[in-house]
């Protein structure tokens, strides 16, 4: 999944400390999050993408991401199509929805922890050969 032979996305967004946005967050590539946002944060298009809510964030809303990484408060549901990383001081209210899990001791959830179903997980696209 994330292994070193795929390089991940660059973050090319973030939202400051200090910064409050209120509405849907829609993002590519990567983003990480060290304000507050009230709304969804939801990652678009069909390039790999990665989120981190780091320790100083909060998010009120919905999170999806193919690559989540959390270190601050979330309240509302997360879904990662690959990696969720819940790192100590992460604090989620809300169900959880995950291809794989990393959660480090003292990492909270307050709601339903499940895996997503074969038929739930995105497509693969897999690239063309030029072996032809």
């Amino acid at each position: 999944m994330w292994s070193g032979k795929k390089a991940q996305p660059p973050i090319r967004s973030l939202v400051g400390e200090g910064t409050r946005i209120s509405g849907e967050l829609r993002f590519q590539d990567g983003l990480r999050i060290d304000g507050e946002v009230q709304g969804d944060v939801i990652a678009s298009g069909e390039a790999r993408s990665i989120l981190v809510i780091s320790e100083k964030a909060r998010v009120q809303g919905k999170v999806k991401a193919d690559h989540v990484i959390i270190n601050g408060e979330v309240t509302g549901p997360v879904e990662s199509n690959e990696l969720l990383e819940l790192q100590p001081k992460a604090r989620i209210v809300g169900d959880v929805r995950y291809e794989l899990l990393e959660m480090h001791p003292g990492a909270l959830i307050e709601g339903e922890l499940r895996p997503l179903k074969a038929g739930e997980r995105p497509a693969l696209k897999l690239a063309a050969s030029n072996d032809a």
